[in-house]
């Protein structure tokens, strides 16, 4: 059963932040070519001027007059992403004058504690209750209006993303339950909390309750509405295996469809102009280690790539420099590596071990850095390996978009990405053979520190040693693994949630 509108409602919408939002750019232009041709995102609108949105005031013009006459602010566009999608971005801030209103029918209908929510909170779930009232009205005004002469009600799918928008969900679900919703935890509040806190998130799993651990950690009411919405929807979902594990044990409710996070690798150059782009990457990062090393690099030198957001232990910073302390201090080499770490932070010097050397990064790579200036993308073609030794990834763009770039590339087996990896290959007699396969995956659990390490040292300096041929082998094998993960190939996850969604209401 297909849906014939879907609403996507997160604070990710025209508003770039984090994995949420490539999770929903990439995808939008697959769902309407293949799914539903009426996809509607909301967002936030923070009442600036805006490059990822371009409105059109032409556009369900009456249907806004009517929105503005119930109280609700939005401006109507598209979505400057691949497929053009239309966008509502709605204005949150009026609602803060009913706040106390809002969370006391929360607690009343669905059992929602707001009474301990700080922080983001209040206005997380004032942009969720706005932009389920905006999805409610659209409903009313805009979709049953257009069909009514037809005489049947088209079918109906709002997916709300993240604990964000899980109150205007169960609001919604209350009021129009003739509309299917599907709820995306794309990693649990308690299980990111207790891994941010350094408690062993994966060997004591079994023993921890999400309840007491939200008191604990100061979540209730984060936890509250995550888990009512997780219960409550019509379809509750989420991305991988691994964090299905802690919906189970910490929402205490498991997924009924895992929606794996795929990709689009339009950006990703082909041929010749993929050829030119690696060389210049790798001509720029060489002169750049020179500069500030004080140093002269071969062009045969190891070059090691990393990044994402500065997590020093959930995204494996600590594993990674643990490893190539190890790998300098070890010596041996014949080649030299120059690891840089793309990390948005705080930090003051390059470090230097033999014939490790190791660049800290610490700013966002938009082009404009100072250092570089070239983007993220332009510097990732230019790695030799990539190591994304994550401690808690729900999924894990960051080593996907490295082998999208043909970058023999190390994950984990904590990672959704990586658990991903090792179902690929575990199904095919011929990948289990291959020596030459372009991801590895290490085993990582709370308490093998060491043995992680060990096995990453042993990966960097087998590769720093292959022929030529074999590291061509390897990343044709990265390349051509990007291509299970894209979005024509794991858009039937969403077809099933939505499905599962429709057919629950019936």
């Amino acid at each position: 059963m297909a849906p014939d509108y879907i609403f996507e409602a997160s604070w990710e919408v025209c508003n770039k932040v984090g994995g949420i939002y490539t999770v929903l750019s990439t995808h939008a232009k697959t769902i309407l070519e293949t799914v539903c041709p009426n996809l509607i995102f909301i967002g936030p609108d923070f009442g600036e001027a805006n490059p990822l949105f371009a409105e059109d005031v032409t556009l369900y013009a009456e249907w806004t007059r009517t929105a503005k006459e119930e109280g609700l602010h939005v401006r109507v566009g598209h979505w400057n992403i691949p497929g053009r999608p239309v966008a509502l971005l709605v204005d949150f801030k009026p609602f803060f004058s009913q706040k106390n209103e809002i969370f006391g029918q929360a607690w009343e209908l669905f059992g929602v504690d707001s009474l301990h929510g700080y922080g983001d909170y209040d206005e997380a779930n004032m942009f969720s209750y706005a932009a389920a009232k905006v999805a409610a009205s659209f409903y009313c005004n805009q979709i049953v209006k257009s069909h009514l002469p037809e005489g049947k009600l088209p079918r109906v799918v709002y997916q709300a993303h993240e604990w964000m928008t899980a109150l205007g969900m169960l609001f919604l679900k209350h009021e129009i339950p003739e509309i299917a919703t599907v709820f995306t935890t794309h990693a649990t509040s308690i299980g990111r909390s207790i891994a941010g806190n350094n408690k062993p998130l994966y060997d004591y799993l079994p023993g921890y309750f999400g309840d007491q651990m939200a008191r604990e950690l100061n979540m209730e009411s984060k936890h509250s509405v995550e888990k009512q919405a997780a219960h409550r929807a019509d379809c509750f979902t989420t991305v991988s295996e691994i964090t299905n594990r802690e919906c189970a044990q910490l929402l205490e409710k498991p997924a009924d469809v895992v929606l794996m996070n795929g990709f689009e690798d339009d950006f990703v150059p082909k041929g010749a102009a993929f050829t030119a782009r690696r060389r210049a990457a790798r001509k720029c990062m060489i002169e750049k280690a020179n500069h500030l090393l004080g140093k002269s690099f071969s062009d045969d030198a190891l070059i090691i790539g990393t990044g994402g957001r500065f997590e020093f232990r959930n995204k494996g910073f600590d594993l990674l420099l643990g490893s190539l302390r190890r790998l300098g201090e070890r010596g041996g080499l014949k080649r030299e590596v120059i690891a840089f770490i793309n990390v948005p932070h705080w930090h003051a010097w390059p470090e230097v071990m033999d014939k490790v050397n190791i660049i800290f990064v610490p700013c966002y790579l938009d082009g404009k850095d100072g250092l570089f200036n070239l983007n993220y993308y332009d510097l990732l073609i230019g790695n030799d390996i990539g190591i994304y030794p994550s401690y808690y990834e729900p999924w894990g763009y960051t080593p996907l978009e490295s082998i999208a770039f043909h970058v023999p590339t190390i994950t984990t087996d904590l990672a959704g990405f990586g658990l991903w990896v090792k179902s690929v290959r575990e199904s095919s007699p011929k990948l289990m053979a291959d020596k030459d396969f372009g991801v590895e995956v290490v085993h990582r659990t709370d308490s093998n520190f060491n043995d992680a390490a060990e096995q990453i040292v042993a990966c960097i300096s087998a590769f720093a040693t292959c022929s030529p041929e074999r590291v061509n082998n390897m990343r044709a094998s990265a390349s051509a693994l990007s291509k299970k993960a894209l979005w024509k190939e794991f858009i039937t996850y969403y077809r099933e949630a939505y499905d599962f969604a429709l057919r629950a209401i019936k």
